[in-house]
């Protein structure tokens, strides 16, 4: 069967969609790590055999554009594939490299001697090495400092696991049980692809699978097509500044340019600050996942994403600038620049689609980390996990509260009863960050949260690394701005120094308290014209205070 008609490419596409979902779920159920099966830090899909992708499951934005790269660079790099083979990668310069700690496992599917496809997941690992506990830090100066690197080299041959590299992420990890447990997860659920591929090969023919692959790209090249038809049109810009990098430098300026015709969308970052010390750079992949998500946002956010879907985007952004730095610029926390760009690009699109996209949010990862030893088993343990923070209000919406950051999707902070079980500390908060007149408007900005950790064992290191910290989420059409996001430490209830984004192994001891406050988003439109009894419902739940009504809402 050559051809694949409109009947049989339905069924096969949703198909598609299944075995990513199933993929999603098998990854999650059996990993080792919190941040993988509770925070869901992960992404997986399938491609087809040149590498672009036809189907995604749901979990990481920020994956949008790492999965087929790191398929198409295995593709280049690797000329021996044979059944049963698992390439592993996390090269944050080549191939959908983020960080070193968001590690890729590819696997090529063949129908008899014949590539189909392959079957493609990354998620972010605990520990891969480094000179910080969890492998990732504020203040790294090169990439060498981070982890272990993994070059696109087999994991597994044969569907055999490949001793000496078991070894080596063994002999290279804090909590090497945990690391090895995620690599066989890993792969798992890439067998969970395979098996499903080669049933629908064995049900429709292999022609017909590839055939349908190639028409999921097309439809999903055509509706964007469609859609940027249906969209405003024009030049738009944005400009704004990062926090600092971690190691004292900055802020940097950055900008944007972003061009939208009838035949696609270019964004330009050309102009922005180049490459910087510290380690908030991102890579290529980085950048593309961040325009992705927003690109995805103004065209069609419901229609499944597939690499046919970003054809008519280009990114230009030159080599060595914090949105496409070079080997050996730190990335530790790359996830910072990535937000930066979506939100520029967010930023210069607001004004033409104030109904789609809000006001500024608080925009971080808000990445926060603590090594500990439980003071119950005595076993060494690391809380990785994002914060949630304030999205920005539209024209016609008020802003979410406490929902996580554009480009971590589908994810979830750690469950308060597990980090209690699993880390040995005892969460004293967890709610709404209410500051007067944040993110006020017409249509309110949406609260962060305030998550307070007490510190039970007899020391601990706190990292973190969070953006807009010095400049709050932006406001739009008269919305005032929202609030910052910031640490502090509590020692006998009172801060012992000034609130912070940024700090690497701040040592801490017991009963300390660990304080974590995410920004409102901004406000949309004009305080004084939002309707007394929205205003009157706001204070009743408690989302602003009377004398905040009365300051910023009263006519």
């Amino acid at each position: 069967m050559s051809t694949v008609d409109r009947f049989t490419m339905d069924v096969l596409r949703e198909g598609f969609a299944a075995i990513s979902d199933e993929m999603f779920v098998s990854l999650q159920r059996t990993s080792q790590s919190p941040i993988i099966y509770e925070v869901l830090d992960f992404g997986v899909g399938i491609s087809d055999a040149e590498g672009e992708l036809v189907s995604q499951g749901n979990g990481i934005a920020g994956f949008l554009g790492p999965l087929g790269d790191a398929v198409k660079e295995t593709i280049a790099r690797r000329k021996d594939l044979k059944p049963g083979d698992v390439i592993i990668a996390n090269d944050p310069y080549a191939g959908g490299g983020t960080h070193l700690s968001d590690v890729a496992l590819i696997r090529p599917v063949f129908s008899g001697t014949e590539l189909i496809g392959f079957a493609a997941a990354k998620g972010h690992w605990t520990e891969v090495g480094g000179k910080d506990p969890g492998s990732w830090t504020a203040d790294s100066q090169d990439v060498y400092a981070e982890g272990l690197q993994l070059p696109f080299v087999h994991a597994y041959a044969g569907g055999k696991p490949i001793e000496d590299i078991r070894a080596i992420l063994a002999a290279n990890s804090r909590l090497p049980e945990m690391v090895l447990g995620d690599l066989a997860a890993q792969a798992a659920c890439l067998e969970v692809a395979e098996r499903r591929l080669l049933e629908m090969c064995d049900r429709y023919g292999t022609a017909t699978v590839r055939n349908a692959m190639r028409a999921v790209l097309d439809r999903s090249e055509r509706l964007c097509r469609d859609a940027l038809a249906r969209i405003p049109h024009g030049v738009f810009t944005a400009a704004d500044r990062t926090d600092t990098d971690g190691l004292g430098n900055g802020p940097f300026p950055v900008n944007v340019r972003v061009e939208i015709t009838e035949n696609g969308v270019t964004c330009d970052f050309t102009g922005s600050h180049a490459q910087v010390p510290g380690p908030i750079n991102c890579t290529w992949s980085g950048l593309v996942s961040g325009v992705r998500t927003v690109f995805k946002a103004i065209t069609d956010p419901a229609e499944p994403a597939t690499d046919g879907w970003f054809r008519p985007l280009t990114i230009i952004c030159p080599p060595g600038n914090i949105f496409n730095a070079t080997r050996p610029a730190p990335v530790a926390a790359y996830f910072e620049a990535t937000e930066m760009a979506s939100d520029l690009v967010w930023h210069a699109l607001a004004p033409a689609f104030p109904e789609r996209l809000p006001a500024g949010t608080y925009v971080s990862v808000c990445s926060t980390s603590l090594a500990l030893t439980h003071p119950d088993t005595g076993a060494e343990t690391l809380l990785v996990e994002p914060q949630p923070g304030g999205w920005g209000a539209t024209r016609d919406a008020d802003g979410q509260h406490g929902l996580v950051s554009v480009g971590d999707g589908e994810t979830y902070t750690i469950p308060v009863e597990v980090a209690e079980q699993r880390y040995g500390v005892r969460v004293e908060r967890f709610g709404f960050d209410i500051v007067p007149g944040a993110g006020a408007g017409r249509r309110r900005g949406g609260r962060g949260l305030v998550r307070e950790y007490r510190i039970c064992s007899d020391e601990a290191l706190l990292t973190v690394a969070w953006g807009r910290h010095l400049y709050p989420p932006w406001g739009a059409a008269g919305g005032r701005d929202g609030s910052p996001n910031y640490v502090e430490v509590l020692r006998d209830g009172q801060p012992i120094g000034p609130r912070f984004g940024k700090v690497s192994r701040m040592p801490l001891r017991r009963d300390d308290v660990v304080r974590l406050v995410t920004g409102s988003g901004g406000g949309y439109g004009e305080p004084r014209e939002r309707e007394a009894d929205l205003v009157a419902a706001d204070v009743r739940d408690e989302l602003i205070t009377p004398a905040e009504a009365t300051e910023f809402y009263a006519t």
